[in-house]
């Protein structure tokens, strides 16, 4: 019993199909406002400027909420930053990447999607959380926003596809004290509170934040799973509350120092610790010839995580406009998870099973330097290196019982099991130099090109000893054309590198499988890699009525990282990320953020996006063609916000819903395919006693449940024996937030 598969070519009609509706739906999400005759209140060129006096109908606390009215700057559509790496499923089962455009190494000359700077500048670091720093800049500090479109040596981001910078104020002094306190209802009606506090101050030429909190990440999860034998016999039933009780804890600063009117400097650190105890309790009932034997069993798995970041960079500026920038980054994040079961039999005594102890060390250091200079007239270029030094220190130690061996109290008790590369160091060090000329052709035209060369050690020592060379050209082509000041082409070109998880180097534990407690790591990975051929049409509606976009493009991937067949012997049958060869992706996305304005409802956003998706790999297992590792076939999510300024209010909807059909797994002994309804979201936000912001959050609205279907297989799925078939929804009920904030 196989999967059935489709042929790309009946896949690539599926989407030819879908993207003609989609083509349809822009053209009627457009015409609200196609009737309105030309922008004159926000900008004509390719940097659109929006003054603080824009957003004083909204009465916005912070930065994010000024961003969030700005059609398109919706907080959905601002890039999260940081490296890529690490597969989906909770861990490296899944050999692949949710989103596979994801990726970056060190800090790379930019990515796709919103960027955000303040003041010009971007934070030299890589675990800040870009929405929670708009959180902490008040409002009453921003002198404008610009959305800037183009490309230019000025930018200290390259690439995105949209930026967005926050030009805050130039008084002599000006402090704030933000404040938000947090409530959390959940589904099993358990509640957990949270809150932040934040300074933000200017005395001179100095810009400061100072920034604590308390987030709670309570999670209550219901799994219920049934199975079936061939021939649709019943196996057995699962039934499995877990609950999560986490909180982070976080301290930041960012410093920004103007030494003169030539030279800068700035400044960040981040601490924070996370406590993620999780606590299981399992059913499950055998159903197998009616016998409904059943058992209990029970799970411990404390977790203590931290990490900081600490980053600066200078900038100097002569007098001829040139400009040099120096920028150093240092962080850790240390992962300590111990996972124990124990049967419990029906008189109440306990029988521990299964010790599992895993430990990830993982740190990154980069230092990065730039001179960039005028070339030519409209012309400039900035050449430069960049060093990253990454290094996990990983450990596991599993025990399991058994009537023969020798119990140890390292191990819980139980025997000890010699698990392969179960304690490595995996490091690489990687130099960067490149060269970046950007050259505006015409007002209307730019066009930048990148060369960068990627030179990159990666060795192992510990279980496995292991060391290997790499070498990447990675050249980029970004033409932007404004054809006319709401209607801009841009055609992308490039070769992206993407950092490898250095979690598939090792051993792991599987979180997603009770059938099996470890992953097998790999020492041979090589760093995959693709073209990304992009082409992108935005469109901003005149009188800043919103803006309409269409994406189209192709990724053509090498040493594709897939699971791969790791097995030694019928009865040694096992898989672990590796590189299987070339994979294409294709993506059609239409995206939409309009004013009803032509509906008489100026007030109301909104906002759509609608993708369709494709992809072909060859399948390493039965050397069949099939879609990627979680890779979904394409989504459509809406959502509205509707401002009522009189009230001093405002609330929305927000749906995302993916096409059921497409995410799926193939493994060495199983395929996984996942789905669910749509899922909502909504919010209610209103402003009193002078300037305190109440806000109503309902998470999952509907109730939805996320399923996964597997199928399991005797031995190898080459060999196409079924064993069983799993059918697995799990629950997180509603969620419901009361949040409080405000300015001192």
């Amino acid at each position: 019993m196989r999967n059935d598969q489709s042929t790309l070519v009946g896949r690539l009609a599926d989407i030819r199909t879908r993207s003609v509706f989609i083509f349809l739906f822009t053209l009627s999400l457009g015409a609200f406002s196609l009737n309105v005759s030309a922008q004159d209140s926000v900008g004509d060129d390719s940097t659109i400027v929006y003054p603080s006096t824009y957003f004083a109908e909204y009465a916005p606390v912070t930065a994010l909420d000024m961003l969030n009215r700005i059609p398109g700057m919706e907080t959905s559509s601002i890039s999260r930053g940081g490296p890529g790496g690490g597969g989906s499923r909770g861990g490296n089962r899944g050999g692949s990447f949710a989103n596979v455009s994801r990726g970056g190494r060190g800090l790379g000359s930019g990515n796709s999607g919103v960027q955000i700077l303040i003041n010009g500048k971007r934070t030299a670091g890589k675990n800040n959380d870009t929405e929670a720093q708009l959180r902490r800049v008040d409002a009453g500090q921003v002198d404008y926003i610009e959305i800037i479109r183009g490309t230019s040596g000025d930018l200290d981001v390259r690439g995105s596809t949209q930026i967005a910078n926050i030009v805050l104020t130039e008084d002599i002094s000006t402090s704030s004290l933000n404040y938000e306190l947090d409530a959390s209802l959940y589904s099993d009606n358990n509640s957990e509170p949270g809150g932040s506090l934040t300074y933000v101050g200017q005395t001179g030429d100095l810009n400061f934040i100072v920034s604590g909190s308390a987030i709670p990440g309570y999670n209550f999860t219901q799994i219920r799973e049934n199975s079936i034998l061939p021939g649709e016999l019943p196996n057995d039933f699962i039934d499995e509350e877990r609950i999560r009780d986490n909180t982070t804890y976080t301290l930041s600063t960012n410093l920004d120092y103007q030494i003169n009117s030539k030279s800068s400097v700035r400044f960040n650190a981040l601490f924070a610790e996370d406590d993620d105890p999780t606590e299981v309790e399992r059913l499950t009932v055998d159903l197998r010839d009616g016998s409904l034997l059943h058992d209990y069993d029970r799970e411990d798995i404390p977790s203590e995580k931290t990490n900081w970041e600490i980053g600066g960079d200078y900038e100097y500026r002569r007098d001829n406009g040139d400009r040099f920038k120096a920028l150093f980054i240092a962080n850790q994040n240390d992962t300590a998870v111990l996972r124990e079961r124990w049967d419990i039999f029906d008189d109440g005594s306990e029988e521990k099973n299964l010790f599992l102890s895993t430990g990830n060390i993982l740190e990154e250091r980069i230092i990065r330097s730039s001179y960039t200079t005028d070339f030519l007239i409209g012309e400039d270029i900035e050449f430069g290196v960049e060093r990253a030094e990454t290094i996990l220190d990983s450990n596991l130690a599993l025990g399991a019982l058994s009537a023969t061996g020798t119990p140890s109290a390292a191990f819980g008790g139980l025997t000890p099991v010699d698990v392969p590369n179960a304690n490595s160091r995996v490091e690489e060090v990687r130099y960067e130099p490149f060269a970046i000329h950007n050259w505006r052709l015409s007002p209307r035209m730019t066009l930048e090109t990148s060369l960068v060369y990627e030179t990159s050690e990666i060795s192992m020592s510990g279980d496995v000893n292991n060391s290997r060379d790499f070498n990447f050209f990675k050249p980029k082509v970004d033409y932007r054309f404004d054809v006319t000041p709401q209607l801009q082409l841009r055609v992308l070109v490039e070769k992206v590198v993407r950092q490898l998880s250095f979690t598939d180097f090792v051993a792991t534990s599987d979180q997603e499988d009770e059938d099996s407690s470890v992953l097998a790591g790999n020492s041979n990975l090589r760093p995959d890699y693709w073209w990304n051929y992009n082409f992108l049409a935005e469109y901003r509606l005149p009188n800043d009525q919103g803006v309409v976009s269409a994406n189209i493009y192709h990724h053509r991937h090498k040493d594709f990282l897939q699971r791969i067949d790791l097995s030694t012997g019928p009865d040694d049958v096992r898989s672990a990320a590796g590189n299987i060869g070339t994979g294409d992706m294709y993506v059609f996305e239409v995206k939409g953020s309009v004013r009803l304005s032509s509906l008489g409802m100026p007030n109301v956003l909104l906002t759509s996006t609608i993708n369709a998706r494709d992809s072909s790999v060859n399948d390493s297992f039965t050397g069949e063609d099939r879609r990627f590792n979680n890779y979904h076939r394409g989504e459509f999510n809406w959502g509205f916000r509707h401002d009522i300024p009189s009230r001093r209010l405002n609330w929305g909807i927000e749906m995302r819903n993916r096409i059921d059909g497409g995410t799926k797994r193939w493994d060495v002994e199983d395929i996984e395919n996942d789905h669910a309804h749509p899922y909502f979201t909504g919010f209610v936000e209103v402003i009193a006693f002078g300037d305190v912001t109440f806000r109503l959050d309902a998470r999952n609205l509907s109730d939805v449940e996320v399923c996964r279907d597997r199928i399991r297989y005797e031995g190898h799925i080459a060999a196409n024996i079924l064993e069983e078939v799993e059918y697995m929804c799990r629950g997180f009920g509603r969620t419901v937030s009361l949040k409080v904030s405000g300015t001192f």
